[in-house]
């Protein structure tokens, strides 16, 4: 196919779901002209197979379900002449290395397009880990789908995929999936988790499994997949010190087996252009303006971290815009930043940079479930601020905000390294 040279834009925007999308509202709010490549048929991504209510509580305070959030923001895109929108398109390939960047897309629309911009944010959200990530031994049959997978053949394509289901792995979907397989008609025999606590959130086991009376087997691992042309069981051990105790193991019958075992972020394209990788977050390493190791790369949403709840996406994501405005009107070098980093009982910090003279948010995960627990914030070892919480689990973020005054001791620079821990 011919290329054939697109418009020329202030940003490309590569994902049309909760990221791309807010960001695409705030850059037109701040009059940038910008591109929306997608590959699905319709903006909104996953959202439009999450037919539960629980989102927008933050965003619109209202209690809304994942089509009407999406709808919000699609009606936005619409009235918005600044925001282009690339459907059935895959991005395959960008030059970052030249002040406009060049966008290389497949339309079946357009053929090759190549989208000019100073600017590219990488919204492309992320992908369920399925069983060759987590290696479960047994045979190949039939009937074993990813909770999001089974979430989409249920609520767009109107099947049903199976009638008595093992979930692995408590996270959200495998949460939410549970409840819907029970409102369907099927049995959902247990759900199983590795660690001693659940990965989803409380809300969702309370709603989604002790409403039902699902049963969930924390610290447990499925150790056997049975079944020759159809999933028929697995088998169940407790874990003990990190191992498998098979003298306790024990058998569920199932004929399906859903996996709600973690989400990766997705990075194949940034990994393309040399974007660094955070091994923490499987997502870029950004400063404080959401820029990654490319210089006019940003990144926000999923791709960035796997958010707890879609409304602190549309809300990072509108950050990030704003830094992007600022990034293609600014002159001269940036301000310099420090480095932030994750301390003790804390997997991981993002953005993963502060500013000095300005407030800058920082979203984290901590590594621990506990009541009352003590936030500290330390500057290069000694500690400028602490805050006390009432509770942390590792499935729930925490934001916290960094002020100039808990810096205003450091000589500026980017060797000075704020840690946030918990103890």
């Amino acid at each position: 196919m011919n290329q054939r040279t697109g418009k020329a834009y202030d940003a490309v925007i590569i994902g049309g779901g909760a990221a791309g999308m807010a960001a695409a509202v705030r850059c037109a709010e701040k009059g940038l002209e910008c591109a929306i490549v997608d590959r699905e048929e319709t903006l909104g991504g996953i959202l439009y197979q999450c037919i539960h209510n629980g989102f927008g509580i933050h965003e619109f305070r209202e209690e809304l379900t994942g089509p009407e959030y999406a709808e919000r923001y699609v009606g936005e895109i619409g009235r918005r002449a600044a925001v282009d929108v690339f459907l059935n398109s895959t991005v395959v390939g960008i030059d970052a290395g030249t002040p406009k960047k060049r966008v290389i897309v497949y339309s079946p629309f357009y053929g090759v397009l190549v989208l000019t911009a100073p600017a590219v944010i990488l919204c492309m959200g992320c992908r369920e880990r399925n069983r060759g990530n987590i290696g479960t031994a047994g045979t190949r049959p039939s009937g074993i789908f990813t909770a999001g997978l089974a979430q989409r053949l249920i609520n767009i394509e109107g099947y049903v995929p199976g009638r008595n289901a093992v979930i692995m792995g408590s996270g959200d979907i495998g949460l939410i999936m549970a409840r819907r397989m029970t409102w369907i008609g099927a049995k959902v025999s247990g759900v199983t988790e590795i660690l001693p606590y659940p990965s989803g959130l409380s809300r969702n086991i309370s709603q989604c499994l002790n409403d039902f009376n699902i049963p969930l087997y924390l610290s447990h691992l499925v150790t056997g997949i049975f079944g020759r042309d159809r999933v028929a069981g697995v088998e169940v051990a407790p874990l003990v010190d990190g191992k498998a105790d098979h003298k306790r193991a024990f058998s569920i019958e199932c004929d399906t087996i859903l996996l709600s075992v973690g989400l990766i972020p997705e990075n194949e394209l940034s990994k393309e252009i040399g974007v660094a990788i955070n091994q923490d977050t499987h997502g870029p390493y950004v400063d404080a303006n959401y820029m990654t190791s490319v210089e006019g790369v940003f990144a926000c949403g999923n791709v960035l971290h796997v958010h707890d709840l879609v409304d602190f996406v549309s809300e990072e994501s509108r950050r990030c815009a704003d830094c992007v405005a600022r990034y293609l009107t600014s002159e001269g070098p940036p301000p310099s930043q420090g480095t932030v980093k994750a301390g003790p009982n804390v997997i991981y910090v993002v953005p993963n940079k502060f500013h000095y003279q300005k407030d800058t948010i920082l979203f984290f995960r901590p590594f621990i479930v506990k009541n009352n627990v003590m936030l500290s914030v330390s500057l290069n070892g000694k500690v400028v601020r602490t805050k006390k919480l009432l509770h942390v689990q590792p499935s729930e973020m925490v934001r916290t905000i960094l002020k100039p005054a808990d810096v205003e001791k450091a000589d500026p620079g980017d060797h000075n390294v704020v840690e946030i821990s918990l103890r």
